[in-house]
């Protein structure tokens, strides 16, 4: 009983996990859907964030996406639920259009790119992110696409900042 206290005691004092507070920015029941007939290697380049849930908190960031010998390599900076979020490391993938990235709260999910992959609509199923990426001018009908790619995910538009 002595040792079961002394344990307990030390736990106590040990210092807590880190964690990153995050969102639920999508309705849970709702369905969400990734780009299977897109071409991966498309994604290579510099990404700025240009929209995020819960970002206006932190200043918008970006993203680069290189060719590596095992796949897609990716380097980010990006705000996420109002937290500055930074990684790097393989973008690895077993089915077209989703990817686990290192340090983030969820799967990436390509909902959207637009034909000349100036754009990106980046989700995930459990809702705790979405953002945007572009590369070059960013207009007006493609942010709408955009948003409109998000609320047929089940997103919450009101919780959408755009930089």
């Amino acid at each position: 009983m002595y040792r079961l206290i002394v344990l307990l005691l030390l736990a106590a004092c040990a210092p807590a996990p880190k964690t990153v507070a995050v969102g639920r920015y999508r309705a849970p029941d709702a369905p969400i859907y990734s780009n299977a007939v897109m071409d991966q290697n498309r994604l290579v380049g510099q990404w700025t964030q240009v929209a995020a849930f819960g970002g206006a908190a932190c200043k918008p960031g970006g993203a680069e996406i290189s060719k590596g010998a095992g796949g897609l390599q990716i380097r980010y900076r990006l705000c996420e639920s109002g937290v500055q979020m930074a990684g790097a490391g393989p973008m690895s993938s077993e089915v077209v259009g989703r990817f686990d990235v290192p340090g983030q709260p969820g799967p990436w999910w390509i909902l959207w790119a637009d034909g000349d992959y100036r754009t990106l609509v980046v989700g995930s199923p459990n809702g705790r992110l979405g953002f945007i990426l572009n590369r070059g001018p960013f207009p007006a009908d493609r942010l709408k696409a955009a948003k409109d790619v998000l609320e047929w995910n089940g997103y919450d538009l009101r919780q959408l900042t755009v930089y």
